[in-house]
């Protein structure tokens, strides 16, 4: 019988605009998924598996995307390892996500605490792979790190080239039909809904895919093409192609993609505000 969960009251998403570093965020996570498995007693074995067995995010989430992306070939106790080891082995991995998860607490309305965004969120699941994928590139295991890209591309419906560095505090909206191309960067605090492309404009090889800089709201079904710099703080609007920079602070719109306002907000992928000026520009 399960003893009473750790009275640790939820954090209000206000209280979380600087990020938790992981011990913290743990702390949170753990005593909602003791709650949640007192709560629904047919959850406590999904409970345990997920979050409570474990000593901490990083064998957590290791233990996590192993479940998530193992098959016949390679079976999950040899990704978990992997997984915590890249996790554990790189505190600014794992500050990274644990600050990706503090996002979606306090960016998405759905979100009522970090328990279900860790265990059901896919966005977040194929972002933490990334992160696996990139160390692993890095480190030159370059067929590993391909194998992680191609999983998460089956099961998450996400495709991120293994060498695209990716800033922290990002949020992934579904994450259903991301594509980012490999010499693309994504900086800090960046949101991106569904259906997005950062992709290229040919078959040319160099640096050819898109940089996006900190701030910036890529609403859906955006396709982003080429070596252009979407600025910092910039707002894409939804079904939009955009094909040249786009200054900081802009918000671009259409196909191609024009400048039609200037963001009111300092940083739109914190207020999430996917909307676009009237004709009197408010």
């Amino acid at each position: 019988m399960l003893q009473q969960a750790p009275d640790v009251p939820d954090i209000p998403a206000t209280e979380w605009d600087v990020p938790p570093k992981p011990d913290e965020l743990w702390v949170v996570l753990h005593a909602e998924a003791g709650r949640a498995a007192i709560r629904e007693p047919v959850l406590r074995d999904l409970m345990t598996l997920g979050v409570l067995r474990h000593p901490g995010l990083a064998a957590a989430l290791g233990a996590l995307l192993a479940r998530k992306l193992a098959d016949r070939a390679v079976p999950a106790e040899h990704l978990e390892d992997l997984g915590r080891e890249a996790l554990a082995g790189d505190p600014a991995a794992l500050d990274a996500a644990a600050a990706d998860l503090a996002a979606i607490r306090t960016r998405d309305p759905a979100s009522e605490g970090v328990l279900a965004p860790f265990l059901h969120y896919k966005g977040f699941h194929a972002l933490q792979c990334h992160r696996v994928a990139h160390r692993l590139w890095r480190d030159g295991r370059r067929d590993l790190a391909r194998y992680l890209q191609g999983r998460s591309a089956e099961v998450f419906a996400v495709d991120i080239h293994p060498a695209v560095p990716v800033g922290r505090g990002v949020f992934i909206d579904h994450g259903t039909g991301l594509v980012v191309g490999e010499t693309a960067a994504i900086g800090d605090d960046v949101s991106i809904m569904q259906g997005v492309t950062l992709g290229g404009t040919g078959k040319e090889r160099g640096d050819r895919h898109p940089k996006v800089r900190d701030g910036v709201l890529i609403s859906a079904g955006v396709k982003v093409l080429g070596n252009i710099e979407v600025g910092r703080g910039a707002k894409v609007g939804a079904g939009s192609v955009v094909l040249r920079d786009v200054p900081p602070c802009a918000t671009v719109v259409g196909v191609p993609a024009r400048i039609v306002g200037w963001c009111k907000d300092s940083i739109p992928a914190l207020s999430m505000d996917q909307g676009l000026p009237t004709r009197d520009g408010q």
